[in-house]
């Protein structure tokens, strides 16, 4: 089985020989993929809709993985038990529903030795809450895609962990980021949409779109200091 570049790299940093749970596991390819490659010994795909749990269930039969990829229906984490995964992957939700599956059952995401997860948006409150949490991103990767920039991470439970700064919930810890190139490019992306946004409301005379120009210049200079500290 072949994965688009965004999930190849998702079941990429799943430790090899580690049980995984697949939350919102839509087709069941990544724990297919992973399985036809020997990295896992078993896993278990899970979604909150029957009609994709049972395309994954399908793809899986036709795999003749049955006896090691088990499907459940569930809601984020709750038809998981503690200790069952070692790895949890969430890829493709947003970043408040992530915070909200990853928070609803601590003992359940507690007991996995890794989160391995790709927001679709706020990505910033994903990284936050897991600073708060002591995890420790120890993998950063951000893929381009069809015109789309995502990032995702592998964080591990760290007490020692002294945290996140702003800026690194922000952009990400670029010491461990694998694509350094490619955040560049989203960089300067956004410094140039930003541009041509502060372009228009300056040539606005209302006290909202003053306040908006003010907005985008700190958003430009904090996007422009990333990419000359990189």
């Amino acid at each position: 089985m072949q994965l688009s570049e965004r999930l190849s790299t998702v079941a990429s940093m799943v430790t090899a020989g580690n049980c995984l749970a697949d939350v919102g596991t839509d087709h069941g390819y990544v724990p297919i993929y992973l399985y036809e490659r020997k990295m896992i010994p078993r896993a278990i795909a899970m979604d909150v809709n029957k009609g994709p749990l049972e395309r994954a269930a399908l793809h899986i039969a036709e795999s003749g993985m049955k006896d090691v990829i088990e499907t459940r229906l569930s809601d984020g984490l709750t038809a998981l038990k503690p200790g069952e995964a070692d790895s949890i992957v969430i890829a493709g939700m947003g970043g408040p529903l992530i915070i909200r599956i990853l928070s609803a059952y601590p003992e359940v995401t507690a007991s996995a030795k890794e989160l391995i997860l790709q927001p679709q948006s706020e990505v910033f409150l994903v990284r936050e809450w897991l600073s708060g949490q002591k995890y420790e991103i120890t993998e950063e990767h951000m893929v381009f895609e069809d015109g789309k920039y995502y990032p995702m991470f592998k964080a591990v439970k760290n007490p020692s962990f002294k945290g996140l700064t702003a800026k690194e919930c922000k952009f990400g810890r670029i010491k461990v980021l694998q694509e350094p190139e490619i955040l560049k490019a989203f960089l300067n992306r956004e410094i140039t949409a930003k541009k041509e946004i502060l372009k228009k409301l300056e040539t606005e005379a209302t006290e909202k779109s003053r306040i908006r120009a003010e907005e985008m210049k700190q958003l430009i200079f904090e996007y422009e200091e990333m990419l000359y500290e990189m």
